[in-house]
């Protein structure tokens, strides 16, 4: 099996309470290959950067088993770059600096190559990019993903809408959920999405867990205490990018797997936080991830 993933490969400049990275390689597109290639080979990287992006991380790539043949490099452009600050509760940060750069004109072609690929990730992009990547397959995927914020949901909701009507998966936050459906309780704001078009809702609640909904069930998978978390930065991209590989590696898209895959991406997002950027993503090893899923299983499990 294989999974496409659509997203932003970019430069970062992260400062939180407990650090400043000064600039280094993140976006959305790079954070969901490096988690889902945990779990599933090949990932279809569809993305593209300028002159400036490191060949050295193309190759990092290339060796964990991400494809980068539709990864397109602007050879007189910078690539997309961002800054932020975080506060102290590292829930909340002040965006500083955005420049798109090439993202500003980016239209994702689908090579002949990634046709037939069965799982599709659609990360954090305009809703029109990602319209236009599902238009271009010529056979609709078993599963298809889509990852969505606020911004879009301010500038550009018909075409958000229309997107999310096409999806099996929609991810997104709390406050994301609530802003879309003008519900603060998130059962109703999961039914009114649900009535959009997709078949399963995740909505992420960051150091409190994350909730997966279906039609008529409900499940809840809390967030790992941690000690330490470093950088936020990338954490709900990895969640994403561990979901889907999961499901991508199991083949299977009921609702019991993706509580599973629920607490994939959880684990995985658990990894990314305790340093700046994709650094921890490198670092874990398939017994690290195991270890760390057994982890979330023994916080909920009880015996009466």
């Amino acid at each position: 099996m294989s999974v496409i993933v659509v997203g932003s490969m970019a430069f970062d400049d992260i400062e939180t309470p407990f650090g400043k990275s000064n600039k280094i390689v993140g976006g959305a597109g790079t954070y969901i290959a490096y988690a889902a290639a945990n779990f599933i080979k090949p990932v279809q990287q569809v993305s593209v950067v300028g002159y400036d992006f490191p060949a050295e991380e193309l190759e990092e790539m290339r060796s964990r088993g991400v494809d980068t043949a539709a990864v397109e490099i602007v050879s007189n452009k910078k690539s997309f770059f961002w800054a932020g600050r975080y506060h102290l509760d590292m829930n909340t940060r002040d965006t500083l600096v955005t420049e798109l750069n090439v993202l500003a004109d980016f239209k994702p072609v689908i090579p002949d190559s990634y046709q037939g690929a069965e799982f599709l990730m659609l990360g954090n992009l305009a809703p029109s990019i990602q319209l236009s990547v599902i238009h271009q397959l010529k056979n609709r995927p078993k599963l298809i993903v889509l990852d969505t914020m606020n911004f879009w949901m301010d500038v550009a909701l018909p075409e958000l809408e229309e997107v999310i009507s096409q999806i099996d998966v929609l991810l997104v936050n709390d406050s994301e959920a609530r802003q879309l459906t003008a519900e603060y309780s998130l059962a109703k704001a999961a039914k009114k999405i649900l009535s959009m078009g997709p078949k399963y809702l995740v909505i992420k609640k960051g150091e409190h867990g994350a909730l997966l909904f279906d039609s008529n069930k409900v499940f809840f998978a809390p967030a790992l205490p941690l000690e330490e978390v470093f950088d936020p930065t990338g954490a709900g991209d990895t969640f994403a990018g561990g979901f889907i590989g999961y499901l991508a590696q199991t083949g299977d898209i009921s609702f019991d797997n993706m509580k599973t895959a629920v607490i994939a991406g959880s684990a995985l997002a658990s990894f990314c936080v305790e340093k700046f950027g994709t650094t921890r993503l490198k670092e874990i090893t398939k017994d690290d991830i195991s270890h760390r899923i057994q982890q979330f299983r023994e916080l909920t499990h009880y015996q009466s």
